[in-house]
């Protein structure tokens, strides 16, 4: 019978053909993460890219049932060197997995059926990280803070939300959708395959020739200033929501208001926003810095 292994080397060159011809785009399956070697150890931190899968979207109301980690180290030009083995668990929840989620994840009741998430076991493994990330942090750092209080006292940063993706031509900010922007697809809706892909795209070069990751590094680093609409006029909610002010509503910490985030740039001009356009006088707002420990977190 004839080999049915197929030649990848001759695979690779009908490929190079049909996109040298400019009539076709090709993904490519994702096999590992794109490394820069030469780096000097001495130089290198550790991070860990994280996700979550979850019975729901409700942060305070919803569980994990499953947890991946992948620590990587990074030079200091953001570039990706090492990637190290994962952390992976799953977690039966209080209630029956609502079998939407079950038809997204693959994730069923017998699967997770006495399993459960050891805190220590995971402060152990993020002990080392000096950064958290997560393709849309804001949603799995309530989960993952209510897990164990480790994840308080890291840095954290969003693969979805801190990089100007729009900006460097991508169509959308969805991890898949990134994933084909850079030529190659994954298995999704498992927590492991997802942290792997977000480390791919967060290795590539982006226009200037740095790499995703260091866009994004730099964005964790900088401040940005929280600002309370406390007290504003019911009038003006339309014009707040158009800005990008969202609202912090019923069940949550602090003041039922709209609220923004901008950097150090952007910050008199909103608050003369604020004082022109909603107000019509100085509200005397006190905005709050929220640095990369804060970030994303509920106590923000």
């Amino acid at each position: 019978m004839p080999d049915a292994t197929p030649d990848l080397a001759a695979l690779e060159v009908m490929a190079a053909q049909l996109e040298a011809s400019g009539r076709y785009r090709l993904l490519r399956r994702f096999e590992g993460c794109t490394l820069h070697a030469g780096a000097d150890p001495a130089t290198l931190k550790r991070g860990v890219f994280l996700d979550t899968e979850t019975t729901g979207t409700d942060t305070r109301r919803d569980e994990i049932i499953e947890l991946a980690m992948i620590p990587f180290d990074y030079d200091p030009e953001g570039r990706l060197c090492a990637v190290h083995a994962p952390f992976v668990a799953l977690n039966q929840p209080s209630k029956p997995i609502p079998a939407e989620v079950t038809q997204i994840t693959g994730i069923t009741d017998a699967m997770v059926e006495g399993q459960v998430l050891d805190p220590e076991a995971v402060d152990a493994f993020i002990a080392s990280a000096v950064i958290v990330i997560a393709h849309n942090a804001a949603f799995d750092r309530p989960f993952a803070e209510r897990l164990t209080d480790a994840f308080k006292l890291k840095g954290w940063a969003c693969s979805m939300s801190q990089v100007d993706w729009k900006g460097q031509g991508a169509e959308g900010t969805k991890l898949s959708v990134l994933a084909h922007w850079r030529g190659f697809f994954f298995d999704g809706h498992r927590a492991e395959n997802d942290c792997l892909a977000g480390l791919e795209v967060l290795a590539r070069p982006l226009q200037d020739g740095r790499t995703a990751l260091a866009h994004l590094l730099d964005a964790a680093r900088a401040p940005t200033w929280r600002i309370v609409a406390d007290r504003s006029p019911f009038e003006q909610k339309d014009k707040l929501k158009a800005r990008g002010y969202r609202w912090n509503g019923d069940d949550v910490a602090g003041p039922k208001a709209w609220f923004t985030d901008v950097p150090d740039r952007d910050l008199e001009a909103e608050l003369t926003f604020l004082t022109q356009e909603i107000y019509g006088y100085d509200p005397g707002l006190t905005p709050r810095r929220i640095t990369t420990f804060e970030r994303f977190s509920e106590r923000g």
